[in-house]
């Protein structure tokens, strides 16, 4: 698997997951969607997680879905949470407090049809969540910042490479990597950015500095390609003060994506 350009909000490929109740399969492992009636051929979109607030119950998710549709979130090792989104499409549940990095499929159920998220939700014992996306950057759940702030950066084993973070809608950033030039990109109306390297990434350590509208950021980590995960879906590794996943695509290969500090 290799990196592609992408637009900030483009759609990925993502793991199709079974329906907690309707089959005897876990929820991570692959199945093939019904098909579909002619009358419900309409468009709908993914779901998606807009919110993950920390509380005393637990890690509470929100977000968009189909109106009246199910909403699933399931694990690797069989673990299921389920919502119903409202007449409006919102739907929020708890998720337990992760003692360990835990990764989610999310998909949802309308009707017959069965449409996947976008990416893998994912959820750290230090209160972050990041939607994990196949051949593009990652999506931090994080407010919209004035400053740029690099929140994540994903490779694969071939070294391609994203940058993304948050920063001032609308503005342009310029990237570099170890004092070189290393790209640009313009901030997207919803205060995110996601910047593909055009050169493969070797490995090492590297300085990646983000520099724009409100001022600059910059981070330092090390890029070591990935072990073999076996018959693992993701291995989670603490690393300075963020944390390194390595997890598998939908297309079999690895991806390694570092949420690079705790400011989430």
């Amino acid at each position: 698997m290799s990196f592609r350009a992408v637009a900030l909000s483009g759609l990925v490929p993502v793991l199709l997951l079974s329906a907690c109740g309707e089959s005897r399969q876990p929820p991570w492992k692959a199945a093939q969607p019904k098909a579909a009636p002619a009358a419900e051929t309409r468009y709908l979109a993914a779901p998606a997680v807009a919110e993950a607030v920390v509380a005393a119950e637990g890690v509470r998710l929100s977000g968009q879905a189909a109106a009246r549709a199910r909403v699933m979130l399931g694990t690797p090792t069989g673990e299921t949470l389920s919502a119903v989104a409202d007449d409006q499409g919102r739907w929020s549940v708890v998720a337990p407090t992760p003692q360990a990095v835990v990764l989610y499929g999310l998909f949802m159920l309308d009707g017959q049809r069965k449409v996947n998220a976008e990416g893998y939700l994912v959820l750290t014992p230090d209160g972050r969540a990041a939607e994990l996306r196949s051949g593009g950057g990652a999506r931090v759940l994080a407010t919209a910042s004035r400053p740029p702030r690099i929140l994540a950066i994903d490779f694969d084993r071939d070294g391609g490479a994203v940058v993304s973070g948050v920063g001032t809608a609308g503005a342009d950033l310029g990237l570099r990597i170890d004092r070189n030039a290393g790209g640009t990109a313009m901030v997207s109306d919803a205060g995110r950015f996601a910047l593909v390297l055009m050169r493969p990434l070797p490995q090492g350590e590297h300085e990646f500095e983000v520099a724009g509208e409100g001022g600059e950021d910059s981070v330092t980590v090390a890029i070591r390609r990935a072990d073999p995960l076996g018959e693992a879906v993701y291995r989670a590794t603490a690393v300075g003060g963020g944390w390194r996943i390595d997890w598998r695509t939908p297309g079999g290969g690895v991806q390694t994506t570092l949420l690079t500090d705790r400011r989430g």
